[in-house]
């Protein structure tokens, strides 16, 4: 099934590479900064027919209204284009990503990191790789050494859950905080030891499916703002190398929401 996925992976990549910097219809979804281009919905319906055709018992949920049901025991979460804004005004950071849940566990993931050529994939109990290389989270253990990865939901003028208290407060207690624009490769920089902690509010299941697994298999954790264990569907998301995750979670607990 991996390399299914993989496949299909590279396939939507490459819609999307031919897309980029070219003349394409924008949308509007929730609001004004929440984008979605034709090329978002081309990449889709790419992976949603494979996935009808090759597996077509299973479920799908995708992020473009592609909400396949099924009294099935997969379930596929995909986001055929994370990062359109990003896609949309030419800055070249963005992914496909793909993850399969067994009875609600994930069991494979697929990150494709379009412009970089990148596949980065994991399998449950087989470690995490990119492209043939296997990858890992990094050793940092001081969140004063550490750099961190961040991203704000499309409702960020409401301040969900402290976001702009919490940005300001990691910017100043870590080495420094960047936000790329696409959580699915913010977990795989992370499993491949660029950052050392991810967190965000917000995210929706294609956003995290893939990108929990693969930082898991590549010997990170995921959790929530508390130190729970979390879900796909989960509000809250904290995801570091294992050595920082408590000095985050008690920077957290510090900020009032």
């Amino acid at each position: 099934m991996i390399d299914d996925i993989i496949e299909i992976s590279k396939r939507a990549g490459s819609i999307i590479k031919k897309g980029f910097g070219t003349s394409f219809k924008v949308e509007y979804k929730t609001n004004e900064s929440n984008l979605v281009t034709e090329i978002d919905k081309a990449s889709e319906e790419l992976i949603i027919n494979f996935i009808k055709e090759k597996y077509p018992s299973h479920s799908i949920l995708a992020e473009e209204g592609g909400d396949v049901r099924k009294n099935s025991e997969y379930l596929w979460v995909v986001d055929p284009l994370d990062g359109t804004t990003n896609f949309a005004h030419g800055l070249p950071i963005f992914s496909v990503s793909i993850g399969v849940q067994k009875n609600g566990e994930t069991i494979a993931g697929v990150v494709y990191d379009v412009m970089r050529d990148i596949v980065f994939s994991a399998e449950k109990g087989s470690g995490a790789f990119a492209n043939s290389d296997k990858i890992n989270v990094s050793k940092v253990n001081k969140l004063e050494h550490s750099l961190l990865v961040t991203g704000f939901p499309y409702n960020v003028a409401e301040n969900p859950e402290g976001a702009f208290e919490r940005f300001i407060t990691l910017t100043k207690k870590a080495r420094g905080v960047r936000r790329l624009g696409s959580a699915a490769i913010d977990f795989c920089y992370l499993a491949s030891g660029v950052f050392d902690g991810f967190w965000e509010v917000h995210l929706y299941p294609w956003d995290i499916c893939a990108g929990k697994l693969i930082a898991e298999e590549a010997g990170g954790i995921v959790t929530d703002f508390d130190g729970n264990s979390i879900s796909i569907f989960s509000k809250k998301i904290l995801s570091t190398n294992n050595q920082i995750h408590k000095q985050i979670i008690e920077v957290m607990e510090k900020i009032n929401n």
